[in-house]
């Protein structure tokens, strides 16, 4: 890409000549081939029952063919919408007993509060299965609780320290605690997914897995286009995605057993500020059987990038890296001492 952004010219033959044949296949078959598609130098692992791949690469990685061509982003997304449609209700339908599963959202201030209203109601149109959301406002004074929908749990849960940076680490350990159902979906505050995304889930936790991650594509909205789609409800196809992001492991939404999450030793708090806790925690839970093959398409509502995001000097995934150089056990050990210590591990 040149410094404005723009594909060069070499770029845009080099994707016509190697890329769009592949794109154009998988994009018009009947079957979800789509979800196979790759940049050029990455290998995708397919799943045992042929439904999704994991990403046989470290981190996460963009498609460049299609922020070269962006209508191949959007007729991406369409084809992902057509077998999983996103759709949004104000509440799920009521139930009475103990949730199948329980979401948990981290939240702060005010900014992302129309983003977090988008979540909800995508998560309140799941179909097949009862569940229960939790936001866990960390904030020095609950702001957002009259904001909430009814059917939406609001827990205020204050850090220690006033003006210590966002910790999403301890909003999931307060969320696991207060939670009622033997599953546990963290999920963030800016992401909308499919209708059938919960129940699909429950169905891998029923087959064994304790942790599940059934993200494969992440369609990051243009700052214009997400306004439209808060605000009069624009399809999420109506424009390409700015960018689509693959092999996001336990970051954004990820589900894992209560027990699982409880025997992992939960979240590491001495995370402070964006980045590197999900990472660390998603290798820890690489020690369950964990299913790690993305089949789910997600929307990604624009926001600011958070403070230490895209800073090589960013201390938080620094110790993410120095910390995985230690056994996952010897790790979860440490985080249990830490909680009967009463430190904060969780």
């Amino acid at each position: 890409m040149t410094e404005q952004g723009s594909p060069t010219r070499r770029e845009q033959l080099g994707v016509w000549l190697k890329d769009r044949w592949r794109w154009e296949r998988a994009l018009r078959s009947p079957s979800r081939r789509y979800l196979g598609l790759a940049n050029r130098s990455e290998t995708l692992e397919p799943a045992p029952d042929g439904e999704g791949f994991a990403c046989s690469w470290t981190y996460t990685s963009r498609l460049h063919a299609s922020q070269v061509q962006p209508r191949l982003a959007q007729r991406l997304l369409r084809r992902c919408l057509g077998d999983a449609p996103i759709g949004r209700r104000p509440a799920p339908e009521p139930f009475s007993g103990a949730p199948q599963i329980s979401v948990l959202i981290g939240h702060r201030g005010t900014e992302r509060l129309p983003l977090l209203l988008a979540t909800l109601e995508s998560l309140a149109d799941q179909e097949g299965v009862t569940l229960e959301c939790l936001v866990i406002e960390q904030d020095n004074a609950p702001r957002i609780g009259a904001t909430l929908p009814a059917w939406v749990r609001h827990i205020h849960a204050p850090l220690a320290e006033p003006e210590a940076p966002y910790n999403r680490s301890h909003t999931f350990n307060v969320g696991a605690r207060e939670a009622r159902s033997p599953v546990l979906l963290l999920h963030d505050n800016d992401m909308l997914v499919p209708r059938g995304y919960a129940r699909r889930i429950l169905r891998r936790i029923d087959n064994g897995y304790a942790v599940v991650n059934p993200k494969r594509f992440i369609f990051y909205l243009h700052p214009e286009h997400s306004q439209a789609v808060l605000t009069h409800g624009a399809p999420y196809d109506e424009v390409p995605a700015a960018y689509i992001v693959q092999n996001l492991e336990a970051g954004g939404s990820m589900a894992i057993t209560a027990e699982a999450y409880n025997r992992v030793g939960g979240m590491d708090e001495a995370f402070r500020g964006w980045g590197g806790e999900d990472n660390e925690f998603w290798d820890r839970c690489l020690t369950l059987p964990t299913w790690i093959w993305g089949y789910e398409p997600i929307v990604h509502l624009w926001h600011r990038s958070q403070a230490l995001k895209g800073e090589g000097d960013n201390p938080n995934l620094e110790r993410a890296r120095t910390l995985m150089l230690l056994p996952a056990r010897e790790r979860i050990e440490d985080l249990w001492r830490r909680r009967h210590k009463g430190d904060g591990a969780n």
